[in-house]
C-alpha cells in the first residue's frame, strides 16, 4: 500500500519537475532558473551570497532533491508508513542549511573536549611537572600524545564539516581523517603497552602500519570509495587496539587502569551502536548521532588517563633521578 511512496521513480519525477518549474508543491526556488543551454542563469546561486555562506553550495538540484524528499516523507507519515532512505541516506531535516544539526553540534563538542584535553596535557607537563635540565619533559610519550591530540581535533573538525554538508569531498575528508586517527592510535597503543622508547624501534613498528593506513586512504580517495570496506578496516583497527589496551591494563598494575576498562567498554558499546541503522528521530537524531554523544564523556575520561599516565611516569623517573 505504501510502496509507491518510496519508489525511486516518484522521487526522480519530482526532482525533474522541480528543475523545470522551480517548485515543489507551494514552495518555489529562485535559483532554479536556467538558460537555453541548461546552465544556471548568472552561475550557481550561492556564488551571489556572501563569501562566508558559499560553503553550503545548495543548487537547484540539491534543493529539489531535499524538498521532494520532505514532501514524500510527509505523504508516507500521513499513511502511517516508516521513513525510507533517499539517495542512500536517511531523511534529515536541515537547520540553517545544515544537513545534520545534531551530529554537527556533537562533533563540535567532541572537538572542544579534544582541544581541552590537549591544552590541559600541555599545561600539565610544562607548567606543573618538573622538566629535565634540557627543558624536555620526563614523560617519554609526550610527543606521541601531542600528535594524537592534533589528529583527534582534525578528525572531529572534518566530522562537523561533513555533517554540515554532504558532498564527495567532505565525505572523503571525514573518512580519511578518521582512518588516520584510528591507525595512529593503534600504533600508540603498541608503543605504550610494550613501553617502546627507542626511536629506531618505534619507526620499525610504525612504518608498516603507516604504509597500510596510507594505502587504504589512497584507495578510498583515488580508486574506489567503498563504505563497507572502510567500515571493516575501522572496526578491525578499533578491536585490535582495544584488546591491546585491555590486556596491558590487566597486567601492568597501572594506578588508573580502571579508566582504560571503562573507556574500552564504552568504545565497545559505541561500536555496537554504530552497527544499528534506524531512521532519525524527528528527522534529527540517528544511531550515528548517538555514537557521537557517547564519545564525549569517553574522550574526557581518556584524556584523564593520559594526564594520570604522564604523572605516573614522571614520578617514576624523578624517583630514579633521586
Amino acid at each position: 500500500m505504501y510502496a509507491n511512496f518510496s519508489t525511486p521513480a516518484i522521487i526522480i519525477d519530482c526532482v525533474e519537475q522541480c528543475e523545470e518549474t522551480g517548485c515543489v508543491g507551494d514552495r518555489c526556488f529562485q535559483h532554479c532558473k536556467f538558460s537555453s543551454d541548461g546552465k544556471p542563469i548568472d552561475g550557481p546561486w550561492y556564488m551571489h551570497e556572501p563569501l562566508y555562506l558559499r560553503w553550503k553550495q545548495w543548487d537547484c538540484r540539491t534543493d529539489c532533491r531535499y524538498h521532494c524528499m520532505l514532501s514524500r516523507e510527509e505523504e508516507r507519515t500521513k499513511h502511517g508508513a516508516q521513513p525510507v532512505k533517499y539517495h542512500g541516506k536517511w531523511p534529515f531535516k536541515r537547520v540553517s542549511e545544515i544537513q545534520e544539526p545534531v551530529a554537527v553540534a556533537l562533533s563540535a563538542l567532541n572537538l572542544a573536549i579534544q582541544f581541552h584535553g590537549w591544552v590541559s596535557f600541555f599545561s600539565l607537563l610544562y607548567y606543573n611537572f618538573p622538566l629535565r635540565p634540557d627543558k624536555k619533559t620526563y614523560y617519554e610519550y609526550t610527543g606521541l600524545w601531542h600528535i594524537y591530540g592534533i589528529l583527534s581535533m582534525n578528525s572531529w573538525l572534518w566530522s562537523a564539516v561533513f555533517h554540515s554538508r554532504h558532498v564527495e569531498l567532505t565525505e572523503k575528508l571525514d573518512c580519511s581523517s578518521a582512518v588516520a586517527l584510528l591507525g595512529y592510535t593503534l600504533i600508540l597503543s603498541i608503543l605504550r603497552a610494550f613501553n617502546v622508547k627507542g626511536e629506531a624501534t618505534r619507526v620499525m613498528i610504525a612504518a608498516p602500519l603507516i604504509a597500510f593506513v596510507t594505502t587504504h586512504i589512497l584507495y578510498l580517495n583515488f580508486y574506489e570509495f567503498s563504505y563497507g570496506l572502510n567500515m571493516k578496516v575501522c572496526v578491525t583497527i578499533s578491536v585490535c587496539q582495544l584488546l591491546i589496551w585491555a590486556i596491558w591494563a590487566s597486567v601492568s598494575g597501572h594506578p588508573s587502569r580502571w579508566k582504560i576498562f571503562v573507556v574500552g567498554a564504552g568504545e565497545g558499546l559505541a561500536m555496537v551502536l554504530q552497527t544499528f541503522d534506524f531512521p532519525p528521530y524527528k528527522g534529527y537524531v540517528d544511531a550515528h548521532a548517538l555514537w557521537h554523544a557517547t564519545t564525549i564523556p569517553l574522550a574526557f575520561l581518556w584524556w584523564s588517563f593520559i594526564w594520570d599516565d604522564a604523572e605516573f611516569r614522571t614520578s617514576f623517573h624523578l624517583k630514579k633521578v633521586k
